[in-house]
């Protein structure tokens, strides 16, 4: 069953207890694909990853295994850089993909984009024969992301069988989970801004002081760069600009006194002609994780490095 009777995508979400029950719902699923000559990839955690490739024996050399942990640790850069990287590249075929984007380690920071992300994937998948099997861990995870999960899948398997959600709402997902971002206390600002090179340098300075590797230096220069860029060109014309060190992170966040109006902004693959509009994905794809707030007084986004 998909978001609608027509709909070709699937979106189910598979509630587990233990080893057994995951493996009960998940390599079948593998292997009926496989036996269907459909593209299989699976992404969950390293330890879930360990777990099917013992499993699947041989035949996991057939499937795209991916560490959601590394590939995924930015919930926003599922949807461009795992989901549809994988089934844009079998553009005529149904595909079949497992991924895992909430376990119990993800902080209460992380949750609510990755919450986001799922509510997100049905539209990013609206009218695609894919099918995206998204497993929980019901003994390790609260009871509140359960439930979000039943309001963010369309479907929900568990050891009782299969069955359509009566709680499936995914936008109203998405509108509860944009709210204001916790404060940075004692973040470093440069206000209602338009000087990209001031906005670059004063990242490079604040984020090389915090110990980051030269490499990441650059990635945090970019990150400000296209923040602020777009805050310029498609916000109110002007950005603040706030760095903050502490908990072991670096942040960085841009917030102007535009409106997002697009949910799928930054997480939409480039076409492969295309010369603009590419600045919020390459931010997901650099930094640890993306939060953002939009509203009547503005938007915000933030992008974490890990220190």
């Amino acid at each position: 069953m998909s978001t609608t009777a027509d709909d070709p995508f699937v979106h189910p979400a598979l509630f587990y207890r233990g080893d057994a029950e995951y493996l009960a719902g998940t390599v079948p699923f593998v292997w009926g694909g496989l036996a269907a000559d459909e593209p299989v990839a699976v992404a969950v955690p390293g330890d879930n990853l360990t777990l099917l490739r013992r499993e699947l024996g041989d035949d996991a050399g057939r499937v795209h295994l991916l560490d959601m942990t590394e590939a995924g640790r930015n919930p926003g850069r599922i949807i461009p850089g795992v989901l549809r990287a994988f089934a844009d590249s079998h553009p005529d075929r149904p595909v079949r993909i497992i991924g895992e984007p909430i376990w119990a380690a993800r902080s209460a920071v992380e949750y609510p984009a990755c919450v986001q992300h799922e509510a997100l994937i049905n539209h990013a998948f609206t009218g695609r024969d894919v099918t995206i099997l998204c497993p929980y861990d019901v003994d390790a995870l609260a009871a509140e992301i359960v439930a979000d999960a039943e309001a963010t899948h369309p479907v929900l398997i568990d050891g009782a069988g299969r069955r359509a959600s009566t709680a499936y709402a995914p936008d109203k997902v998405i509108a509860r989970y944009n709210e204001p971002l916790p404060e940075l206390p004692g973040a470093f600002e440069l206000k209602d801004t338009t000087d990209l090179a001031a906005a670059r340098a004063l990242a490079h300075v604040r984020a090389a002081a915090t110990g980051l590797s030269p490499d990441r230096v650059a990635d945090v220069e970019v990150v400000v760069t296209e923040l602020l860029s777009n805050s310029v060109e498609h916000g109110s014309g002007t950005g603040t600009v706030r760095l903050w060190t502490g908990d072991g992170e670096f942040a960085c966040e841009v917030h102007d006194r535009g409106r997002l109006t697009d949910p799928l902004a930054g997480r939409r693959p480039a076409g492969p002609y295309q010369t603009r509009g590419r600045g919020l994905l390459l931010v997901n794809h650099l930094a640890d994780l993306v939060r953002l707030h939009t509203g009547d007084h503005g938007t915000t986004f933030r992008a974490y490095f890990r220190t």
